[in-house]
């Protein structure tokens, strides 16, 4: 799985219409209208996120790893 930092994996949401709804400490808070999943996306800085991490919020918003570029 190719390594992606929260700032570009904010980025990969915002281009499939995921809109931030709040930004608290470190992390962005992302929505999809008609949906009711939330994801609170860890960015700090260019540290990439966590396999685990990164595969369980392609699954939640619905992507693949295509969808990362």
């Amino acid at each position: 799985m190719k390594a992606v930092c929260g700032k570009a994996f904010t980025r990969v949401l915002e281009r499939h219409g995921w809109k931030l709804l709040r930004m608290k400490g470190s992390h962005d808070v992302y929505a999809k209208e008609g949906s009711v999943v939330r994801l609170s996306v860890p960015v700090h800085g260019n540290k990439p996120m966590r396999k685990g991490l990164l595969s369980f919020f392609l699954k939640m918003a619905g992507f693949s790893q295509k969808d990362l570029g």
